[in-house]
C-alpha cells in the first residue's frame, strides 16, 4: 500500500465516522514558542488548550510536520538509521469534546484490523498506569490485555494546563527482529515500533500539581506516515518505502551513483531534506541566517554536502525538487503551485554555498595537520561559521569520516562572546525603558483619531542612561506619557514628529516617536523645563503624518499590483513605510523586467486616479480571514485586528495609519528594484508630490 493510497484510506474512513475533513496546515506555526510545526496537534492547540473555540466536534487531517531546529531536532540522525526525518507527515483524528476514550479506542482498532488489515496478534497496546478505564476498554473491545506504564504514556502542555494519559499501538515486527516489549529495558531494538498513540486530555494541572477534571474532554492522536507506510510494506527502514525508493533512484539518475551499503546514508540525507527543503520554502520560509530561514539553509547546506560526497558538484535539490512534485503534488498542491518560485531560491542557495564551501574546505584542510586529539578547536570551527557560513554540525559531518570530533564547547564560547560583543555595540536605551516594570502601557488609540487632541500626563523622562524627575531645556530627553496621537515606529511604519505644547507654549521638540513593548517612547529636545506629572498638549505635525499615510496605502497597492502583475505567491517579507519613501521587500526568485515594472507602476497609478474608497475596519481576527484579508508573513495577531480595504484591489491586516481615499496618493514612481537576498527582491517608490 502506497503512501497516497495510505493518507486516501485514513481520511476516508474518519469521514465516514463523521469527522471534517481538513487540509494541513502551513509548516510556519501560529505560536511564537515554535520555529516550526512540530506534530499534528500544533494547528489545534489552541481549541485543545480552551483559548479557541472549536469550529467541528470532529476533525482528521494530514499533518506536514519538520523537527530540525530547537528542542524539536532529529538533525543529526537523519541517514544514519532507518527511522529520523526533519520532514515527515502526521495521521491525525480529533475530538473536541465530543467521543472520548471508548470512541477513540474502538476507531483506532477498527480502522489498523478491518481497513489496513493488520494481524490483531502482531499488535501490542500500552495505557498510563492510572488509566484504569482505557485498560478495561482494551481488554472489552480486543480481550488483550495492555502494558501499564508510567511517563511514556502521558502527555502535558507543560508544567501546568490540559493533560492526560495516553494509549499506544505497538507493531511486531515478529522474532527475527530484535528487541524486546515496550516498558523493556532492550525496548529499543526494533522489534516493536510504535504505530499510533491516542492522547486522552482529561485534567487541567495547578502550580501545586493537582489535577481538575476539564469541562471538556478532547481526544488528540498521531500516526507518523512514514512509520506507518513502512509497517504496511514490511519494511523495516522508512527508507525502503516506496516514496524514499521513487526519490533514491532520481538521485541516482541524477548523480550516475548507484546506492551501495557504503552511500546510504548520503542516499538518505538528500532524499530527507529535499523534503524539508522544498515544502519549507513552498510554504513561504527563505533561508537566511536567522530563525527558521537558517534551519532550511543549514539542512539545504548538508544535502549540497552529501551529494558532493557522490560525486555531484552541480545543482542538486533544485534539479531533484520535479521529483519531489510527482510524489507528492497531488497530495500537497503547494509543490505544484511554487514549483518555479522554489526551484529559483534554491539554485540561488546552491550556487552561492558552493563558492563558500570551496573557500571553507582550503581553510579546514590547511587545519587539519594542526589538530591535537583529534578535536577541532572551537575557535576554527566558529571561524569557519563566521567567515564561511559554515554551520557547526556541517563541520562535524565534514570531519566525522576523518574520526574528527569538534569542540563544540569552545564553539559555544565563541559564539557566545560575538553576541556580547554585539550587544555591547547596540546604541539605544531599550533595556533601560524595560527596566521600567511599574509603566502603565500607553493608550494610543488616539494615534488613528490625530484631529481630537487632548492633555496627556508626563509618567516618566529619561536622560541619557537616567530616569529623571525633572529635566530642563536644551536637555535631549525620552518621555512615556499615559496617552498619546504620536504613532510610535511599529510594523514598518516610522513614527510621528511634532511638539509638547504647554499654554500653547512649545516646551519639546518630537523627532521621533518609538515602542518598547506597548510603551510610546518619545524622543526629542526641550524648550523648557518639563517634569514628572506635568499635563502637556501633544500635536503632531500633520504634513508628515498625512505623507506617511500615503505612503502606506500605496504600500498595500503596490503588493496588490505585484500579486496581479507576477503572481499570487508574492508575499511581503519587510517594509519601512516612511514620508519620504516606501520601501518594499518580497519574494520572488528574480529581477522584474522594465516591461513588468511599468505595468507595476501604471496599475497603482490607475486605482489612485480611480480615487477609491479606503476603509479601516476593527473585527475579529476569524472574520478578517473569512474577508481574505493579507496577513504579513511572520506576524502575530491578537484575537481583534484592524483591517485596511481599498475599493476591491487590496484587503490586508494592518495597524499602520492610512488615508480615506485613494486619490489622496496623488502619485507614485517606483524609483529602483533590486535584490537583497536569495528569493527576496526590494522596490523602493516615492508617492504624492515626491513622486510627481
Amino acid at each position: 500500500m502506497t503512501y497516497n493510497e495510505i493518507r486516501k484510506l485514513f481520511l476516508d474512513y474518519f469521514k465516514s465516522k463523521g469527522h471534517t475533513i481538513v487540509p494541513s496546515a502551513s509548516l510556519i506555526p501560529n505560536d511564537p514558542t515554535l520555529l516550526f510545526t512540530v506534530a499534528g496537534m500544533v494547528p489545534w492547540k489552541g481549541i485543545l488548550q480552551g483559548t479557541e473555540p472549536a469550529f467541528a466536534p470532529r476533525v482528521a487531517d494530514v499533518q506536514k510536520c519538520i523537527r530540525a531546529g530547537g528542542k524539536h531536532n532529529d538533525l543529526e540522525d537523519v541517514g544514519f538509521d532507518g527511522r529520523h526525518h526533519t520532514f515527515f507527515e502526521m495521521l491525525g483524528n480529533w475530538s473536541f469534546g465530543d467521543y472520548f476514550k471508548e470512541g477513540a479506542i474502538e476507531m483506532s482498532w477498527e480502522l489498523l484490523t478491518k481497513v489496513f488489515g493488520l494481524d490483531p496478534e502482531r499488535i501490542v497496546v500500552t495505557t498510563h498506569i492510572s488509566d484504569d478505564e482505557a485498560t478495561a476498554i482494551w481488554k472489552k473491545i480486543t480481550g488483550k490485555d495492555a502494558i501499564r506504564l508510567d511517563k511514556d504514556n502521558w502527555w502535558s502542555a507543560g508544567e501546568t494546563g490540559p493533560c492526560g494519559p495516553c494509549t499506544e499501538m505497538h507493531y511486531d515486527f515478529g522474532p527475527d527482529m530484535p528487541g524486546g516489549l515496550p516498558g523493556t529495558p532492550n525496548e529499543d531494538g526494533g522489534r516493536y515500533v510504535e504505530i499510533w498513540n491516542d492522547v486522552f486530555m482529561q485534567y487541567d494541572r495547578d502550580a501545586n500539581g493537582v489535577l481538575s477534571p476539564l469541562p471538556k474532554q478532547n481526544v488528540d492522536t498521531g500516526a507518523g506516515l512514514e512509520r506507518f507506510a513502512s509497517i504496511m510494506q514490511n519494511k523495516h527502514d522508512n527508507y525502503d518505502t516506496d516514496l524514499f525508493v521513487n526519490l533514491k533512484q532520481a538521485v541516482a539518475d541524477l548523480t550516475g551513483v548507484k546506492e551501495t551499503p557504503e552511500n546510504i546514508t548520503s542516499f538518505k540525507v538528500i532524499t530527507d531534506h529535499l523534503r524539508s527543503v522544498g515544502f519549507a520554502i513552498a510554504d513561504g520560509v527563505i533561508p537566511s541566517n536567522a530563525d527558521r530561514g537558517y534551519v532550511i539553509r543549514r539542512i539545504l547546506r548538508r544535502a549540497m554536502r552529501h551529494g558532493q560526497m557522490l560525486g555531484h558538484k552541480g545543482a542538486l535539490l533544485s534539479a531533484l525538487y520535479p521529483a519531489l512534485v510527482k510524489e507528492m503534488g497531488d497530495a500537497y498542491p503547494e509543490l505544484k503551485t511554487q514549483e518555479a518560485h522554489v526551484v529559483e531560491i534554491i539554485k540561488n542557495e546552491e550556487n552561492a554555498f558552493a563558492d563558500m564551501l570551496q573557500n571553507g574546505m582550503k581553510l579546514l584542510e590547511n587545519e587539519i595537520p594542526n589538530i591535537n586529539n583529534n578535536i577541532l578547536p572551537g575557535n576554527i570551527a566558529f571561524k569557519l561559521f563566521d567567515t564561511y557560513g559554515f554551520p557547526v554540525d556541517l563541520t562535524q559531518m565534514i570531519l566525522r569520516d576523518k574520526n574528527i570530533s569538534v569542540d563544540v564547547a569552545g564553539f559555544e564560547k565563541c559564539m557566545a562572546e560575538q553576541k556580547e560583543r554585539s550587544r555591547a555595540d547596540t546604541r539605544g536605551t531599550k533595556l533601560l525603558w524595560e527596566s521600567q516594570t511599574d509603566l502603565p502601557d500607553t493608550i494610543d488609540i488616539e494615534k488613528y483619531e490625530t484631529k481630537t487632541t487632548k492633555p496627556a500626563k508626563v509618567l516618566a523622562i529619561l536622560r541619557g542612561e537616567e530616569f529623571v524627575k525633572s529635566a530642563n531645556e536644551n536637555d535631549e530627553v525620552e518621555i512615556a506619557l499615559d496617552h498619546t496621537p504620536f504613532y510610535g515606529t511599529q510594523g514598518g511604519q516610522v513614527g510621528d514628529s511634532g511638539v509638547f505644547k504647554q499654554n500653547d507654549e512649545i516646551v519639546m521638540n518630537i523627532s521621533e516617536t518609538n515602542r518598547v513593548g506597548h510603551i510610546v517612547i518619545h524622543k526629542g529636545i526641550l524648550t523648557k523645563t518639563i517634569s514628572v506629572g506635568d499635563e502637556i498638549m501633544p500635536e503632531i505635525n500633520q504634513n508628515v503624518r498625512q505623507q506617511t499615510a500615503r505612503a502606506h496605502t500605496a504600500t498595500h497597492l503596490l503588493q496588490a499590483a505585484l500579486r496581479q502583475v507576477l503572481n499570487d505567491d508574492v508575499e511581503q517579507r519587510g517594509s519601512k513605510v516612511a514620508p519620504d519613501s516606501v520601501r518594499f521587500d518580497f519574494s520572488f526568485g528574480r529581477s522584474l523586467t522594465a516591461e513588468e515594472k511599468q505595468a507595476v507602476e501604471d496599475l497603482i497609478n490607475k486605482w489612485i486616479k480611480e480615487d477609491l474608497s479606503v476603509a479601516h475596519e476593527e473585527m475579529d481576527i476569524e472574520s478578517a480571514k473569512k474577508r481574505g484579508a493579507m496577513a504579513l508573513f511572520g506576524e502575530k495577531y491578537g484575537d481583534t485586528v484592524r483591517v485596511i480595504t481599498a475599493g476591491d484591489v487590496s484587503c490586508e491586516l494592518c495597524g499602520g495609519t492610512h488615508i480615506y481615499h485613494t486619490g489622496e496618493i496623488i502619485k507614485a514612481r517606483i524609483n529602483k528594484e533590486k535584490s537583497i537576498s536569495s528569493g527576496i527582491r526590494r522596490i523602493t517608490m516615492s508617492v504624492g508630490n515626491l513622486a510627481e
